[in-house]
Parts: C-alpha cells; sequence; structure tokens
C-alpha cells in the first residue's frame, strides 16, 4: 500500500498585499522620532506665544506698577504679585487718554502741550516726526502699509514682496522729474528683509512697475519670516479641493466624507 502524501500548505493571503501596496513596519526609533518631532510641533509655538505673551506682560508691570502709589496696588495688601494689572493701567490709561482727547477741554491741553513740546529744540523735531508715524500707521482711515505687491528686485526677472506706503510728495516728483525721471505717479514701497521684516529698503518706483497683490498684509508677512514657507492661504482653493474630493468620493460609490462642525 503506498503512502499517503502530506497535505499541500497553501500559504494565506497577505492582506496587505492583496489590498495593493505591501505594508510596511516602523520601527521603534522611528516612532519615536515622529512623535518628537509632532510634540514639538505642538508645543514649540505655544511655548513661544506663552514666552512673549509674558515677557510683554512683565515689561509693562515694570514701567506702570512705579508710578502707582503702592497703596493703590493690590501687591501691597497680598503675598503674592498679580501679572498683568499693570497693563490693564496702562489700557484704562491710554483709553482715557483718547476720551479727553476726543471732547474740548482734552484738545485744548493736547495743543498746549505740543504748543510747549514744539519750542523745545531737539524735542519737537522728534515728536514732531514719532506723530505723524504714529497717525500714519494706526490711523483708522490710513492707507499705508495695508497693500502689498510685487516689484523686480534686485535683477529683472526676480521678484520681492512689498509693502506699499504713501505716494511720494510733490518736492520729491519735482527734484526727479527735474533730472529726467519719467512724469509718472511715484509710490513708496518698503522691501522687507527675510526672516526679519521689520528691517528691508524703502524706495520710489513707478506705480505702473508695482504688482499689487490681493492677500493681507499679515500673510505676506508670514510669507517673508517664514522664507516662503508659509504661504498665504486660499479659501477658494480649499473648497475647490473639497468639492474635488466629494466628486471623486460619489463617483467610487464610497462614503462621502464628512466635515466636522466648526464652532462659531
Amino acid at each position: 500500500m503506498a503512502p499517503i502524501p502530506p497535505p499541500i500548505q497553501v500559504p494565506e493571503p497577505d492582506t496587505a498585499a492583496a489590498g495593493g501596496a505591501p505594508k510596511t513596519r516602523v520601527s521603534a526609533r522611528g516612532r519615536l522620532r515622529t512623535y518628537f518631532l509632532t510634540g514639538i510641533i505642538v508645543a514649540g509655538p505655544l511655548a513661544i506665544t506663552a514666552y512673549i505673551t509674558w515677557w510683554f506682560i512683565a515689561l509693562i508691570d515694570s514701567f506702570v506698577k512705579p508710578l502707582v502709589p503702592a497703596s493703590y496696588l493690590p501687591d501691597h495688601y497680598l503675598p503674592f504679585s498679580i501679572p498683568g494689572l499693570g497693563l490693564v493701567i496702562a489700557f484704562l490709561a491710554v483709553t482715557l487718554l483718547g476720551f479727553l482727547t476726543a471732547n474740548l477741554v482734552g484738545r485744548s491741553v493736547i495743543e498746549f502741550g505740543e504748543v510747549l513740546l514744539a519750542r523745545t529744540p531737539v524735542i519737537s523735531g522728534l515728536y514732531k516726526g514719532l506723530r505723524q508715524i504714529f497717525e500714519t500707521l494706526f490711523s483708522a482711515n490710513g492707507t499705508s502699509f495695508r497693500t502689498v505687491g510685487l516689484v523686480e528686485f534686485p535683477v529683472k526677472g526676480t521678484w520681492s514682496v512689498v509693502f506699499l506706503s504713501a505716494p511720494a510728495a510733490h518736492e520729491v516728483e519735482g527734484a526727479l522729474r527735474a533730472r529726467g525721471a519719467p512724469a509718472e505717479d511715484l509710490v513708496g514701497v518698503f522691501l522687507p528683509c527675510a526672516p526679519n521684516p521689520t528691517t528691508g529698503f524703502f524706495f520710489y518706483l513707478p506705480r505702473a512697475e508695482v504688482v499689487e497683490l490681493a492677500i493681507s498684509v499679515d500673510d505676506a508677512a508670514k510669507l517673508v519670516m517664514s522664507a516662503g514657507v508659509i504661504q498665504p492661504e486660499d479659501p477658494q482653493g480649499r473648497l475647490n479641493a473639497m468639492a474635488a474630493t466629494l466628486r471623486t468620493a460619489q463617483q467610487a460609490g464610497g462614503p462621502v466624507p464628512r466635515r466636522e462642525p466648526q464652532d462659531a
């Protein structure tokens, strides 16, 4: 009688291979590196934001609290110091100053103080210059540094992000046209340096050579500070991507991806 052959062993199908690409195993070192980088991405911005906020509050407190009598501060009666109290006092004082300046009495006091400053040789020029800068930057109806554009700099064919300032004064236009400059509208532009947008170059250009961009100043500042890594947000592009994903899911007959509701 012939011996019975052993049963044939059929290999079990690889579920990962049946579904497409083979499943790659990540080592423990790779997982640890991924978790660490994810923690850095989450904790880094929070830590830096908290540090800058705490530094700003401590700076304002160090300037304001010494000006207030100790008997009026809660720190005099408590065994610990209250952070942010100087910031609250400074905010209330500045708001009160704006309220007093808006009426006739406060305006008269401010004008009297400006007359005294105008008669001081060195301080008068410094005060006038700083006041013009603050009025230009923080005015509700001002337009300076609220428009973003592109200019060809430093050579033709290379484009740099700039912030548009005020148009050139008549003296500047007259002097440039006297030297043969084209009779076009000149506008001041500020070209920030990466990654520090507070430094840069300021020059005048014909308005026709500036390509205005429909992005906010905040997005442009992020673009400069990140050296192009953080691109401006495109809400329409996100909507188009969501619509394309929805159409793909409907054509494939799969479940339609749901979008989590956002808090108002």
